[in-house]
């Protein structure tokens, strides 16, 4: 209860987000609450949980893989911008993952794959932010490895909507236009 009180109470500054992901690190069996605060988008103070999931599974990503499905689930639910930014930035760790350097991995099962793919295009195409945007084209590209319908459309996408957006969006689209 006390730690759900500091997760409430927190804010987006660094040094209160390391305190509470560190406490999780430190403390495993915190990471149940951390994940079920963040996944459970009527609580008013989900997004700052998601910011601290964002930084445990950084860290640590295999833990959320007893929890794949709920996180999978859940992927359409959240509309609030700062939850999303960071809920994108987990579906590019679970991409890097699935797909390191060298190989595939087995990670994620393939309806979960799928669902990140399906969220992560939304969030591309709809009025998120240049992060949540940056984060969800790099997981796609990422996905493209072992979809090959997704290159195209990612490649679409990112060339139409390229003179639309911030210096950082380019920049991001520029670097993986040059890969597709």
């Amino acid at each position: 209860m006390e730690f759900t009180k500091e997760i409430e109470n927190s804010t987006a500054h660094r040094p209160i987000r390391d305190k509470i992901s560190g406490h999780v690190l430190a403390h495993p069996e915190a990471f149940e609450a951390l994940f079920k605060m963040a996944m459970d988008v009527s609580d008013k103070n989900h997004h700052k949980a998601c910011w601290n999931l964002e930084l445990v599974l950084e860290n640590k990503i295999d833990w959320v893989s007893g929890h794949l499905d709920k996180f999978c689930d859940t992927l359409e639910s959240f509309t609030d911008e700062s939850s999303r930014r960071s809920i994108s930035k987990i579906c590019l760790f679970i991409a890097q993952r699935e797909f390191p350097a060298k190989g595939q991995g087995n990670f994620a099962s393939d309806a979960q794959l799928q669902k990140i793919a399906s969220a992560t295009f939304d969030w591309l195409i709809d009025e998120s932010k240049v992060a949540t945007k940056a984060y969800s084209m790099r997981a796609l590209y990422l996905l493209g490895k072992r979809y090959d319908w997704i290159y195209p459309e990612l490649k679409e996408i990112l060339s139409k909507d390229f003179g639309h957006h911030s210096a950082a969006y380019k920049s991001a689209a520029k670097q993986l236009l040059r890969k597709l």
